[in-house]
């Protein structure tokens, strides 16, 4: 897999990706929603060994949305970034997670969302209109 890069809208934050996104979906729930200002977030996974910040770390704020997760954004533009979930570094171990919003890819990520997870709290103004899987919650891992 070639590299994926990413950024904020104003440019200070820029991270890449070297191994492969996985679990792409669109979320639904509350927090993506007001975190986004939109119906959804689209989202994958990858490894923290594969996460590289290459500008900006220093202005990436975290906030803790709910026990154990925290949502990553630049301090500057308030471009939400990534989660990542625990109290470590993004990178801190090889076995950890980070989910990375799909919007801030600068690069063709090659998947697309496969699934709408957490439609039993999507915004009752939106109307999903696509064929992809709908979850009342996220489903158990496979």
């Amino acid at each position: 897999m070639a590299n994926v890069s990413g950024s904020c809208l104003c440019g200070g934050v820029k991270y890449e990706i070297s191994g492969p996104l996985t679990s792409p979906a669109n979320c639904h729930c509350s927090m993506c929603r007001k975190q986004h200002g939109a119906a959804y977030r689209s989202r994958a996974g990858v490894n923290a060994s594969d996460f590289h910040w290459v500008q900006g770390e220093e202005l990436v704020k975290f906030y803790e949305s709910s026990p154990g997760t925290q949502r990553g954004f630049c301090s500057v533009c308030g471009s939400p970034i990534c989660n990542r979930v625990g109290a470590g570094a993004v990178t801190a171990s090889a076995g950890e997670r980070v989910g990375i919003h799909l919007g801030t890819l600068d690069d063709d990520p090659g998947v697309s969302p496969i699934a709408h997870v957490y439609v039993g709290s999507k915004a009752p103004w939106h109307t999903i209109t696509d064929d992809l899987p709908q979850f009342e919650v996220m489903p158990p891992a496979k």
